[in-house]
């Protein structure tokens, strides 16, 4: 199978925020609500950190979590338009980033799971991303390595190597990884009214007006999430189903240097791409078809491609397709529609989400 699709998206490494070590109790960056969650014990954090990292937790030592959500490139893959699992299979969703994860109720984009802890079990027994044969092969493996009993009895007294313990231990490290404080949270909650240009300004008034983004991508008055955590069809899972997008494809040859390929020379060397029916596979409501989780906007400058799919790789793109009215679908959300948008407007919008970028103090 040809491995995911390959974009050309570069991150400025200097911007990347860096995941906080364990905050304070009540500790946030300005811009984020209250966390919901006490924080975990250092040694726990130390564990879990180290799980997220573990090579070893995969069928062949090759795979982690921390493969697909890279510290570098603000906890999600640039590289790639989908993830690449195990063996270079090529998976069928873009991955997330990871940041202020703590404050979402529902995980993946078609928001299968609820909690952190059992989340993490997804990608580690998947035959296709870590590809663990059983919890009970990983319990094993992790119990025969001599590096994590003692670990584990200091975050987990008495409580030995489970499979509880470990997903516990993963979750307490995500859940350190904030970022907010950016130049949009200075200006909108922090009080300087010179953190954002006048374009910046009428971004943010296009996105919270005439564009109608913060709909879904909401903003409060104390602080901003920029998701309603709800599931939306924007046109574009039913397009790539039915066939009805033939956009090129970027393909990265070695750093630097791309070419660019039609979907039909893709196909000729590749597997057909799997249907996603986006939360209708969780839900089996047909009114959940090719609808996708809301993704928040925070850091969205470092965290392309975007989509469900990676099928858009830049912000300019992401604008034009929304002031197009997206793609047709018969179940397209009612709030996908043509905007209108002049170009300058549009330009405003895209400096506006750039000014989402955070930092971690």
């Amino acid at each position: 199978m040809l491995a995911a699709a390959l974009v050309s998206f570069t991150a400025d490494p200097a911007l990347v925020p860096v995941a906080l070590s364990a905050p304070s109790e009540g500790a946030v960056p300005l811009g984020l609500p209250p966390l919901p969650a006490k924080p975990a014990d250092p040694h726990t954090v130390a564990l879990g950190k180290k799980l997220f990292f573990e090579r070893r937790l995969s069928f062949n030592d090759t795979m982690s979590c921390g493969m697909c959500h890279i510290e570098k490139q603000a906890l999600t893959s640039n590289e790639v338009a989908t993830s690449v699992g195990m063996e270079g299979k090529s998976l069928r969703r873009n991955a997330p980033s990871l940041f202020n994860v703590i404050y979402e109720t529902t995980l993946f984009r078609d928001g299968r799971e609820n909690a952190l802890e059992t989340q993490i079990w997804s990608p580690i027994l998947s035959a296709d991303e870590i590809a663990a044969p059983s919890v009970g092969w990983v319990l094993a493996k992790v119990r025969g390595l001599p590096d994590y009993p003692a670990m584990f009895e200091a975050a987990y007294p008495g409580q030995g190597i489970t499979m509880e313990t470990i997903g516990a231990a993963i979750a307490a490290y995500e859940r350190t990884l904030l970022s907010a404080n950016s130049r949009f949270d200075r200006w909108r909650y922090g009080g300087d009214q010179d953190a954002l240009s006048s374009q910046e300004r009428l971004g943010f008034e296009l996105f919270t007006g005439k564009a109608g983004c913060a709909i879904c991508h909401q903003i409060g008055p104390q602080h901003a999430l920029f998701t309603d955590g709800k599931f939306h069809d924007t046109g574009l899972g039913y397009a790539h189903t039915m066939g009805l997008d033939n956009k090129d494809v970027d393909i990265r040859l070695a750093a630097g240097n791309f070419t660019t390929r039609s979907q039909k020379d893709l196909q000729a060397i590749s597997s057909p791409s799997a249907n996603d029916l986006g939360r209708f596979e969780v839900t089996q409501d047909p009114k959940d078809r090719w609808a996708f989780k809301t993704p928040g906007l925070r850091n969205v400058e470092l965290t392309g491609p975007y989509m469900h799919d990676g099928s858009i790789t830049t912000l300019k793109e992401i604008v034009e397709y929304y002031d197009r009215g997206g793609d047709y679908s018969p179940n397209k959300s009612a709030f996908i529609k043509p905007l209108n948008l002049s170009e300058d407007e549009k330009e405003a919008l895209v400096a506006f989400l750039r000014s989402l970028t955070g930092t971690t103090h």
